[in-house]
Formats: C-alpha cells, structure tokens, sequence
C-alpha cells in the first residue's frame, strides 16, 4: 500500500491566525501561498483579543508575543515569532503542554541592527562621547590633547570579537569586512560554520567566509583578550547568563569597548559599572538591559564613555515587512513537509 505525503493527509483547510499588524497587502501574499489557506488577522495586545471560536481552529500561529493558555488552542501546531529573542516566552504553560513547531524571525532586521553595532563601533573608536562633551563646553583642544585623548581606535587595525555567530552576528562580520578589520567570531558548533537559519538574500554571511577566525564558547576570555571591541551576539540561556562577568572582564584589554545588542542578562551590570568605573575597560554601548526600562538611579546612565539607547536597535520601518518575508518562507516549507527555518529547540533555550 502507497503510503502517503503528509501533505495529503493535511486536512484540506489550514487555519492561520495573524495576531501581528501586517503590512500593506500582506494578506494576499499570505494568502496567494496556497488555496487550503483560510486567514484571520487580529492584531492582539493579549490572548483575551481573539475570540475562542478562532482559537480553538487555529493551525499556525503568526505572533509577536501573546499565547494562548493550554487547551485554548487544539489544533495549534507551529508558532511563528515576530521577534528574535524569545527566551522569555519559551517557559509559557502552552509550550510545557503541547508539542509545538516554534520559530523565530532571526535573520530578519539584522541589517538594521548591525547597523547599529557599526554605528556604536565608530562611535566609540571615534571618540564621539568625548567630542560631544568638548562640544557642550565649548572647548577646543589643542594638539597635545588631541593626541592624548582623542586618538581614533581605526577599525582597519582593530580586532573585533563577536560573540554570538548568529544572523545579527553575521550581517555584522559582512558589514565590517570592507574596513579592513580583523574578525573572530564565537560560536557554539565550530564545526558547522554554515548559517543554518534564515538568510535574505545577500545579507549575512551564510556559508562562514567573513571570520579570520572560529573560536568555540569555551575560547571566549582568549577572543575577549585580543578583540578592541567586543560585540555581544549571543543567545540567553542558562549557560549564558552573566557569561560576561567580572573575570570576563578583567580578560579584556584595558582600550577595549563592548556593544550589546543581545539580551541584557547576558552580562553583570554590576561587573560591567565596575570595570569601566575601574577603567578596566574603555566604555560601552548598551541597547539591552536585564530590567528595562533601565532604572533612573543606574550608575549605568552616567558613566564616561557609555552610550545608553532604549533597546531600538531592531526597529525598522521595514520590520512587518521582512518578517513577513521569513513567514511566507517558513509557510510554504511547512506546506511542503520540509524542515522549518530558526526552530527553536527547548532544551537549548533558542
């Protein structure tokens, strides 16, 4: 006896629920996929917005954060992210219940955000913090200060230490190339250096070429000794928590910076005041926080040569449509029975 596709045994409708704002004309794209496809699009603030008759039928779920409590949703099968980041999320009851294909929008908006990172690498090795100081007082230097404080950190001799060789920190690695600097990357599979995940076209680095070298996570205060600016990449897990903590700081050179665009728990803000207090390290550029928003009285915000941004460095006027873009990808590979694009593995934590 033939067995069949799972394709086949699909039943004939396929209930989506978009609980995002999509963009102009993206229920059609959605729908032009396939004509088992049947939308409902309720852009929802919470789970308690979508009625129980739409729960209980859906199939796929398009997300930026709200989740249906156990049970409430039967035929779920697959949860599609619009954010990157969903350690926060992964602890929900639904999860622990059901057996769910979950995916994230990795590899979407990581131009905007290695944007971001070149932004923040320039401006720290420009001395940007200082001449806005020098600026506000009205002061020009004169040679010797020039010289003594306002050297440019060049990124044409510079290392930098990525950690975290995901999509953002590939499109970083691809960004930074052209200028010539040195780049070593951290990753947790050095033996796969290939992207696994979603690439857009001409972005990223999807078969590993952009590195000068591939360190594992047990390299990390090795890459942090050598590395004028280190970027932090990575996901948040229970490995990774406060993996940047005071010995990982002391591993840094003294004229080295930090740029955070990963998740605030990854580092010890309390190590981390300490060491550029300390000057154990040069400055920083922060867009994540372990609680934000960051608190008024953080020492955080006050500190010389640091660069506070309330976590924008994804947002983009493009963001609905590029996770779209993810979504329509992941869709027909799922209509298709083929393996889905960023799944995320529970016991990883990502």
């Amino acid at each position: 006896m033939e067995t069949k596709h799972p394709v086949e045994l699909m039943k004939q409708t396929v209930n989506i629920l978009a609980a995002v704002q999509l963009p102009e004309g993206g229920e059609r794209i959605i729908k032009d996929v396939s004509g088992k496809i049947r939308l409902t699009v309720v852009p929802s603030n919470k789970p308690e917005d979508i009625s129980a008759e739409t729960w209980e039928n859906t199939d796929i779920l398009y997300t930026a954060s709200i989740l249906p409590n156990p049970g409430e949703a039967p035929e779920l099968k697959w949860v599609q992210f619009q954010h990157a980041g969903i350690d926060t999320k992964l602890d929900h009851p639904l999860f622990q219940k059901q057996k769910l294909l979950i995916t994230t929008m990795s590899g979407a908006i990581t131009s905007q955000i290695a944007e971001y990172v070149l932004m923040a690498i320039l401006a720290l090795g420009q001395k940007l913090p200082q001449l806005q100081q020098l600026q506000r007082e009205h002061l020009w230097p004169g040679w010797k200060e020039k010289f003594s404080g306002l050297l440019p950190v060049e990124l044409r001799h510079s290392t930098i230490g990525i950690l975290g060789y995901g999509s953002i920190g590939r499109e970083v690695a691809r960004l930074l190339k052209p200028f010539g600097a040195t780049i070593f990357a951290v990753k947790k599979d050095v033996m796969h250096p290939e992207d696994r995940g979603y690439s857009a076209e001409g972005k990223g680095d999807p078969h590993g070429e952009y590195f000068d070298r591939l360190y594992p996570i047990e390299a990390l205060h090795s890459v942090l000794a050598a590395s004028d600016f280190v970027v932090m990449a990575l996901p948040l897990t229970h490995q990774t928590r406060n993996i940047l903590d005071e010995v990982a700081f002391k591993a840094m050179k003294n004229s080295g910076y930090l740029i955070n665009v990963g998740r605030g728990g990854l580092i010890d803000e309390q190590a981390l005041i300490r060491a550029i207090s300390t000057k154990q390290i040069a400055g920083a550029a922060l867009d994540v926080f372990a609680q934000e928003p960051l608190a008024q009285d953080s020492p955080l915000w006050d500190l010389e040569n640091v660069l506070i941004t309330p976590h924008i460095s994804g947002i983009s006027q493009y963001l609905t449509e590029e996770t779209l873009s993810l979504f329509i990808e992941n869709l027909k590979r799922y209509l298709s029975d083929l393996p889905l694009l960023n799944l995320v593995d529970l016991d990883q934590g990502y």
